[in-house]
């Protein structure tokens, strides 16, 4: 019996790797290729948070359940997250994505975002705080 279970067992680990190189797991955004050819939502998600410099925001985004990772923004703002910053993205895995002008504005209780390259915007977004965070969904700006 013993020695039976000494077999089965490194053949059902050869079996499930083989299974995982066979059929690799897509749970991981950045290895998430299959998804990225196919038609995506036009839909982002971020959450920032203020940071210990004053005007610094960091944040964790997605974009289309695809691309996810996080952000640094430094700018001017007062004691709100409304201001003007500039901000980088960088994905999961360290690698840099992409570069914006950020303008977040106070909109009674909710904010609007805009995301500008070049001076023309690339995306808008609404966002609202909770609990001192602020988060903000958006979407790319096509036309």
């Amino acid at each position: 019996m013993r020695k039976t279970f000494q077999v089965i067992l490194p053949m059902q680990f050869l079996i499930l790797s083989l299974m995982f190189s066979i059929f690799p797991s897509h749970a991981n955004s950045q290895s998430n290729t299959a998804s990225a050819t196919r038609d995506t939502f036009n839909i982002g998600f971020a959450v920032y948070t203020k940071g210990a410099t004053p005007g610094t925001l960091n944040g964790i985004w997605n974009y289309a359940n695809v691309w996810s990772g996080k952000g640094k923004a430094t700018g001017v703002s007062k004691d709100s997250f409304a201001g003007n910053y500039h901000i980088k993205y960088y994905l999961e895995n360290g690698e840099f994505s992409d570069e914006y002008d950020l303008v977040i504005e106070k909109a009674g209780k909710f904010y609007n975002l805009s995301w500008i390259t070049d001076g023309k915007v690339s995306a808008r977004g609404i966002g609202m705080e909770v609990d001192n965070h602020l988060a903000a969904g958006w979407r790319r700006v096509t036309d």
